[in-house]
């Protein structure tokens, strides 16, 4: 750096800085050594977290974004370090978790050749995306940098893909860096939209709240418990959010998830008015797309979201408000409650969730069952739960319980592996609470070389592995669909 004249790496670190950013996760390539440079200086500010593999590295960003709020930040180079990082990507989508992946790319001068490892991030990326863009001017970076940022969070949030040309980041710039990031208020519901929605829950017979999604702020979850607790309407989980809603709440009634257990599927088939708060209705949370018919619903739906993408995506509502969960939750819950002849339907839903959780004893050498009664007693009321996928994941998703600042971190892309990445991110953010990580013994090995990163890092998350030598969901599947033929779904595994 000379003067005010520094690379396009190090205005780029500088603008992360003034966003936010704190924690980056990455495979280091010689693509993005500008940046490496960069970022040896800011150790403590904005520090570099040396992962083993890309996949890791976008699951930790994809995780780290879900817990925090925060654009999770992954760093990897071209060409195989960016399709390796495509599967964190992709949950990063499915979660709306915000995530800006940055991948380093051949030099503006080769572009178009298939030089060596060459890739079309636009094109490769565009679908996994909310926005794919490549810099190939350093006086940009400030603007793409800044918009990517908004882009991860406002709205659904979601990944954002940003190419880095080498030359781009090696080019001497005078242009400042950012100052600060920008502040997007949350759209706010229409005042007589707010009150169709108030008078259709107040007309309902049997009325239900679906909520989901990432965005929340403690002062919007305290607005939502606090309408639904007062009305006395039965609340719903999204597949893999339960951890949204204190799962102690008398209302609280289940997750909306895989294997939808029978009085979940009832409650929404059942229910007259649903409110879906921020949720997006994905295949899980609606059994297949058939609790709901599609395009329109028997259910009068109430659809809120802070994407107006989301709404009338699926199912036609009743009523569909463009508003943020926050602004809307504390818009409806200064209302007051709504009230209804419906106590006894609400009851019926807390009592068939709280009998879930009343096992028989389990036949394999390890109850499970037990083992997850006993994790109810004794973990932290801030514990931290991750899984991948697999058929193990049932355990942590469905028989713990989570209050209020306990955390769970799960792929609703159904991503093995993502478990112990996730983990590791957690430990990172809050080195001071207990992580556990539920993961099969596929799901591990999907990810197990993290554990190096995890050691160099000092993350000391709590490592459960279920380990039953198959490719368990797989296995069920394949026995149903071809019995007495068993292929490719046994494992032999290490001695873990």
């Amino acid at each position: 750096m000379q003067g005010n004249r520094r690379n396009g790496g190090r205005l780029l670190v500088e603008c992360l800085l003034a966003l936010g950013a704190r924690h980056g996760f990455g495979v280091p390539g010689e693509s993005y050594l500008a940046v490496l440079d960069a970022l040896h200086d800011t150790r403590g500010r904005l520090d570099y977290i040396l992962c083993r593999q890309e996949g890791g590295a976008a699951f930790m960003a994809a995780a780290y974004g879900k817990l925090t709020g925060s654009p999770g930040i992954a760093w990897v180079t071209r060409g195989p370090g960016a399709t390796n990082a495509a599967i964190g990507v992709h949950t990063a989508l499915q979660d709306s978790a915000p995530m800006i992946l940055f991948v380093g790319q051949v030099g503006t001068d080769m572009k178009g050749r298939e030089a060596f490892q060459e890739v079309d991030y636009r094109a490769a990326f565009g679908p996994l995306a909310k926005w794919a863009v490549e810099i190939d001017q350093v006086e940009r970076i400030p603007e793409i940098v800044a918009r990517a940022w908004k882009t991860a969070l406002v709205g659904r949030p979601g990944p954002v893909v940003v190419a880095l040309p080498e030359d781009m980041l090696t080019t001497l710039t005078e242009v400042p860096a950012l100052t600060g990031p920008a502040r997007y208020a949350e759209p706010a519901p229409e005042p007589a939209a707010l009150a169709e929605a108030r008078a259709l829950l107040a007309g309902a017979r049997r009325p239900l709240i679906l909520y989901g999604g990432g965005n929340w702020t403690e002062a919007g979850r305290a607005a939502l418990r606090g309408f639904a607790e007062g009305s006395d309407i039965p609340v719903l989980s999204v597949f893999r959010y339960q951890d949204r809603f204190d799962n102690h709440s008398p209302v609280y009634c289940g997750e909306a998830g895989v294997g939808m257990v029978p009085h979940v599927r009832d409650l929404i088939t059942s229910a007259d008015v649903i409110l879906a708060l921020n949720a997006r209705f994905g295949e899980n949370s609606t059994d297949g797309y058939s609790a709901l018919s599609v395009p329109e619903p028997a259910q009068r739906v109430i659809h809120v979201h802070g994407s107006d993408l989301e709404l009338g995506k699926v199912y036609q509502p009743a009523l569909g408000l463009h508003a943020g969960p926050n602004a809307f939750a504390a818009a409806l819950a200064a209302g007051g409650p709504v009230t209804g002849d419906w106590a006894a339907w609400r009851a019926e839903g807390r009592a068939a969730w709280e009998a879930t959780f009343d096992l028989p004893d389990q036949p394999s050498p390890v109850d499970m069952g037990r083992v997850c009664a006993h994790l109810r007693e004794v973990l932290p009321e801030d514990a931290i739960v991750t899984n991948g996928a697999g058929n193990f994941a049932i355990w942590s998703g469905r028989f713990l319980k989570y209050g209020g600042a306990m955390r769970y971190l799960a792929p609703q892309s159904g991503a093995m592996g993502y478990g112990l990445p996730a983990a590791i991110a957690a430990s990172v953010v809050h080195p001071e609470r207990l992580v556990l990580c539920f993961a099969g013994d596929g799901d591990f090995q999907m990810t197990c070389q993290e554990l190096a990163t995890a050691a160099q890092v000092g993350a000391r998350p709590v490592i459960l592995i279920l380990n039953n030598g198959i490719y368990g969901t797989i296995r069920a599947h394949q026995e149903r669909e071809y019995p007495g033929r068993v292929s490719g779904t046994e494992m032999v595994s290490p001695d873990f």
